[in-house]
């Protein structure tokens, strides 16, 4: 029996506007990350997502992630279509203390801003119109399968893959989808390899930072689905990651580049708080240390392999989210503690991790690709003309300016 709790209630409830707070704030983060002539077209990305997905997410989306398992693949659709037995009960599944139509409005928040992630690596090149047809794309033929497959009893989560809050589902998938995407468009015409970019206004990137933090908190402790002690550690933990990675990339860029940079501080508390997102809830605090550390050195090497393969990715988005989640999954099998919740640090469960991430970021890949591919071939160009790109698509696609200089 499956009874009603207020106060687990109220706590999801606040939990669910922190993470719809998210999506705004990164508008706000990329929109002041891009040259000033693409501004507003990234912000319009990132908030048209909070429509878009939300339509799906009534009609099947949710259905397809949290519907009855169908061969550990996906959900059945019937199910919930519409909001069809979607009320205030709590379900026998999921969060059953909260109403169940809760869990679904928070669950929809975590839809919307995945694929506004993606929008970062492919900054500048893509038509508006391409954009509106790839998450449409994405949302049904990649999120809502992984969904499914980890948190929506499909045969990851059968196999004893686990992820407490979306390092796998939100940033593997967004971050190697991210990757695919830059691939498939290619470079930037206005920027030649290995040319740094200038932020068109760091302080609205400050101000989306904090913003996303704030929203970050509720993101891994409403993992929990009630007011309680693991809520409590997923909210320390979150925050102590993004702290000691922020410190640990600064002490980074000093060395490297000789000067601390506040652009750096900020992406390395991003990423930080990217890579304990997947196990805030499964380890002790002092974990969470070495995770926010560990996660902000494999991000920041990350340059690296980028370098290496000249490949575009605008805001890093494969190098922030794609390996910070990768890493934080990775490492949940290293240090989970069964004091925390059910799941123990051991050589399985590391394997088991690692399928999953194998399994999620490969199938993001080439999907990404197959998807930007059928929709090149069945409509105009996705890739914005040379000109277009040159003008910057604020003028060439919207007709708008973010700033009247």
């Amino acid at each position: 029996m499956y009874t009603l709790n207020t106060g687990d209630t109220a706590f999801v409830m606040l939990c669910t506007a922190l993470v719809c707070l998210m999506t705004p704030a990164l508008a706000l983060f990329y929109g002041g990350m891009v040259p000033r002539k693409n501004v507003l077209t990234i912000m319009m990305q990132n908030f048209i997502s909070m429509g878009v997905i939300a339509v799906i997410w009534i009609f099947g989306g949710f259905s397809l992630a949290f519907g009855p398992d169908l061969g550990g693949i996906i959900g059945d659709i019937t199910f919930h279509f519409g909001l069809d037995g979607v009320g205030v009960a709590p379900s026998t599944e999921y969060a059953s203390t909260v109403p169940f139509i809760l869990f679904f409005a928070y669950q929809l928040m975590f839809a919307v801003i995945a694929p506004a992630l993606i929008t970062g690596a492919f900054a500048g090149r893509l038509t508006f119109n391409g954009y509106l047809k790839f998450i449409i794309l994405w949302m049904i033929f990649i999120y809502l399968p992984a969904c499914h497959w980890i948190w929506g009893g499909g045969f990851l989560a059968k196999l004893g893959v686990v992820d407490f809050a979306g390092g796998i589902v939100i940033h593997v998938s967004a971050g190697f989808s991210a990757l695919a995407s830059v691939l498939y468009l290619g470079r930037r015409t206005t920027v030649r390899p290995g040319e740094p970019t200038v932020a068109s206004n760091l302080p609205l990137v400050a101000v989306g930072a904090g913003l996303l933090w704030f929203g970050w908190l509720g993101f891994n402790a409403g993992g929990a689905y009630a007011a309680d002690a693991l809520a409590s550690y997923a909210f320390t933990n979150t925050t102590i990651a993004g702290s000691v990675a922020m410190l640990v990339w600064l002490a980074l860029d000093w060395h490297y580049s000789r000067r601390p940079t506040f652009s750096g501080v900020l992406v390395g508390a991003v990423a930080g708080l990217a890579t304990i997102t997947p196990c805030a809830g499964y380890v002790e605090p002092w974990a969470a240390i070495v995770i926010g550390g560990l996660g902000s050195l494999v991000c920041y090497f990350a340059k690296g392999v980028q370098e290496r393969f000249a490949f575009d990715d605008a805001l890093e988005v494969w190098r922030a989210h794609g390996m910070g989640g990768v890493t934080g999954a990775l490492l949940l099998g290293i240090l989970a503690s069964p004091n925390i919740d059910r799941v123990s640090a051991s050589l399985e469960q590391f394997l088991m991790q690692l399928l999953g991430v194998i399994i999620v970021a490969v199938y993001s890949f080439f999907v990404t690709l197959i998807i930007f591919k059928v929709i090149d071939m069945w409509g105009k160009p996705i890739r914005v003309t040379p000109e277009e790109e040159v003008a910057g698509l604020d003028n060439s696609i919207l007709g708008e300016d973010a700033y009247k200089m």
